[in-house]
């Protein structure tokens, strides 16, 4: 097994050639200068074994999952991705096959989501393993995008595709038996490697007015925004837009609707702003289907089929 130093040079150096204030993680630290009239977005996530993620995962596959998480709070806040550090701590079984994977997966997903390795830790343990990065993105001085920003009258949207997430942790699990192969592995994809909206954040400046991304399900996230900004949002669960997976898993087994409708883990943005929001997105990026509207009050009310939803149960860390 190479030692750290050496584990440094040959799988994680290379992920920061193209950053010069890195200085080839030779260094305690890196040294970055941030373009003038540019904001810095700062935000961290941690990945535990057999909390957020299975024992067998493979390597890669985790690696593209744990940047993709934290890019997507990232496309949240409407910035554009810039630099990310990784603490990797690993049992002692962990071996120089994994490493490589695990950098390979990080090389694939900062290439797709355009940013670059700043730096990190790499450290042994006995317990499970787990990650921790700290992704950076730079937006215009004052443009970022909170959630307090929601007014009555605004609509609600949601981009792209919901529910193959949450759907997705069952098909890794092997618990959709039955099932066409093509449906489960594409479950199964957008589990293992979700796609952070940051495409969406330049449209999304000046223009929407709150947003957060859907990590942990509708249920509680949309009362993230509804509490910050101090109104209340109606949604109607019957408009959200499912994945084709999703809509052919759901007609055999309707029983899982709850869970494909607040279940989380889709990275998709839900967001409020103007009427004519979608219109701003450009050919080609994930679409804004509009799911509510922003009201004076509290709380979030949910329908489906003009029926009152209660009960539903997104992810909660404590």
């Amino acid at each position: 097994m190479t030692g750290e130093f050496g584990r440094i040079a040959r799988y994680f150096r290379p992920l920061a050639a193209d950053l010069p204030g890195a200085f080839a993680l030779t260094d305690d630290a890196a040294v970055l200068s941030v373009p003038p009239g540019q904001e810095v977005v700062v935000t961290t996530d941690t990945l535990v074994e057999g909390v957020h993620f299975l024992p067998r995962t493979p390597a890669s596959d985790l690696a593209w999952k744990a940047l993709a998480v934290n890019v997507s709070d990232l496309a949240a806040m409407a910035a554009d991705p810039w630099v990310y550090t990784v603490a990797l701590a690993t049992r002692p079984e962990i071996d120089d096959a994994w490493i490589a994977g695990f950098a390979g997966g990080l090389a694939a997903a900062q290439a797709a989501f355009g940013l670059v390795l700043a730096g990190g830790d790499s450290v042994g343990m006995p317990g499970p393993l787990s990650v921790t990065i700290t992704a950076q993105g730079l937006v215009p001085a004052g443009a970022a995008l909170r959630r307090a920003g929601a007014r009555p009258g605004d609509v609600v949207f949601v981009s792209g595709e919901v529910g193959a997430g949450a759907l997705g942790l069952l098909a890794v699990r092997e618990e959709l038996a039955g099932f066409a192969p093509a449906v489960v592995a594409a479950l199964s994809e957008r589990y293992l490697r979700p796609a952070p909206r940051t495409a969406l954040a330049p449209v999304l400046r000046g223009r929407a007015t709150a947003g957060l991304d859907l990590s942990d399900g509708i249920a509680g996230d949309a009362e993230h925004i509804a509490a910050a900004s101090g109104v209340a949002l109606d949604i109607d669960l019957g408009r959200l837009p499912l994945a084709p997976a999703v809509r052919a898993v759901l007609a055999g087994r309707p029983d899982l609707w709850p869970v494909a409708a607040a279940g989380g883990d889709d990275y998709e943005l839900l967001l409020t702003g103007p009427t004519d929001l979608p219109a701003a997105v450009p050919d080609g990026l994930p679409p804004l289907t509009p799911v509510g509207t922003v009201t004076a009050g509290s709380g979030v009310r949910f329908t489906r089929d003009g029926s009152p939803v209660t009960g539903l149960a997104g992810w909660r860390h404590f």
